[in-house]
């Protein structure tokens, strides 16, 4: 395993990260989710990320449950607050009230005293930004939190932000977006600003919620068993499962096979090839997924396999950073 260092603090964490957005306490069961934890850990992946919301709450429960009796110091545990965990008014968005009965709640789940990283789930809109970064920044002091984030928000709400934080003597270092091979509207606004303002990317769907995978074919319906199969979660891939991407992600396979990659591999080492991103969030519903990311870790992609992968790839591409905060 590899590691980066998070935005200009000296937070280092592990290159591949470990998600558990559409699996624990849904897609898989408790058992899997478990297996899958282990077999992060024994590859050297240090840093698990995680949010309230996810499964109505149980994914943080499980992963609380599935790092207990692991050596706290030698882990990094990121979660996130904005979206509605109850039936009430004040059970969701930005509020100082929400984050911090969520911040507490979350560290129940979590079997843990603090969390490394608390991320902004999105921006909230209807709160004054002072309200949500002075919260903040008080967990910071109370040893709750560590470092701050936030996750897809737009270029100039990170500059603000960002702004607030130096102000309040707390440290905002990361962006958590959306970004792969198929998507990537961060780097015409997001990164340029994060790079400016000391933010790394943390980012999820490097591999397109398992499109970049190959493992759906044009023409085809989705595998038994699959992600794009599931009638919970395939709803969220749909944009990507249409005939022309599926058409150009295959010319993607001879490319893996030239550097002795895996589809996944490919999809993984070029997320990192961005010096602005600090670590690619993996999920994983069998053990060998996780094994099978990981070997992304370190990987140099030379310029003109880089090259090669933006013709193959063509105008399927999505790169308008309007669309930034829509995942």
């Amino acid at each position: 395993m590899e590691f980066r260092r998070l935005g200009r603090s000296g937070l280092t964490i592990s290159e591949i990260a470990y998600g558990n957005w559409l699996t624990h306490g849904s897609q898989v069961e408790e058992d899997a989710a478990h297996a899958c934890v282990h077999a992060a850990l024994d590859a050297g992946i240090t840093t698990f990320d995680t949010a309230d919301v996810y499964a109505q709450t149980k994914a943080e429960s499980v992963l609380g449950r599935a790092l207990a009796g692991q050596r706290r110091e030698g882990l990094e545990v990121f979660t996130k607050v904005y979206w509605p965990t109850g039936p009430g008014a004040n059970d969701r968005g930005l509020s100082r009230k929400h984050i911090i009965e969520s911040c507490h709640a979350s560290l129940k789940r979590l079997q843990t005293d603090y969390v490394d990283l608390y991320q902004a789930h999105r921006y909230d809109s209807s709160v004054p930004l002072e309200e949500t970064m002075t919260a903040f920044a008080d967990l910071v002091r109370q040893g709750k939190v560590l470092y701050l984030g936030v996750s897809e928000w737009r270029a100039e709400e990170i500059a603000a932000a960002a702004e607030l934080a130096r102000e309040l003597k707390v440290q905002l270092i990361s962006n958590q977006p959306q970004y792969s091979m198929l998507w990537r509207v961060i780097e015409a606004e997001v990164v340029p600003t994060s790079e400016k303002e000391g933010l790394s990317q943390i980012v999820w769907s490097p591999l397109a919620q398992g499109v970049l995978t190959g493992k759906y074919q044009p023409g085809q319906q989705p595998p038994e068993g699959s992600r794009g199969a599931h009638a919970g979660v395939g709803g969220s891939m749909q944009s990507f499962l249409t005939d022309d991407i599926l058409t150009r992600v295959q010319q993607l396979r001879p490319i893996a096979d030239e550097v002795g990659l895996s589809m996944a591999q490919l999809a993984v080492a070029w997320v990192l090839q961005n010096q602005n991103v600090a670590a690619a969030i993996i999920g994983a519903s069998r053990p060998e997924q996780v094994h099978d990311n990981v070997e992304a870790a370190g990987v140099q992609l030379p310029a003109e396999v880089l090259t090669r992968i933006d013709e193959a790839l063509g105008d399927v591409v999505e790169r308008d950073p309007a669309k930034t905060s829509r995942g």
